[in-house]
């Protein structure tokens, strides 16, 4: 690994430990994981103080032909409507190690239109 590659890893986990310091999820208010990989985005509902995953979507499961912000945004009212579900009506929003625009802010935008309260 190059000096560099390794100096930007480092600057990645700080960021994310950082973010998910001020971050904890509960039953009644779970968690919002985001994960966005380049060509896929995925979202998680944890509940921390069980260590359990309440719900989880990805983009594998919305249809094709579609842009990535909108799959996204598609991603966040399938989380936000398998949450209602659940009877959950909020939750704490954790983007991870990614900034807060494009497909991340797409997601969050997606579940709030539902109805999920972040």
């Amino acid at each position: 690994m190059k000096k560099s590659q390794k100096i930007k890893n480092q600057a990645r986990i700080r960021r994310h430990k950082r973010v998910k310091a001020k971050i904890f999820g509960t039953a009644k208010y779970p968690r919002l994981s985001i994960y966005r990989s380049l060509n896929h985005i995925y979202a998680q509902l944890i509940d921390d103080q069980s260590g359990q995953t309440i719900a989880s979507v990805s983009d594998l499961e919305v249809k094709k032909g579609q842009t990535r912000i909108e799959k996204a945004t598609m991603i966040g009212q399938l989380i936000a409507q398998k949450a209602i579900n659940k009877k959950i009506t909020k939750a704490v929003f954790d983007r991870g190690r990614f900034k807060y625009h494009g497909r991340v802010k797409a997601v969050a935008d997606g579940a709030r239109a539902e109805g999920l309260k972040i």
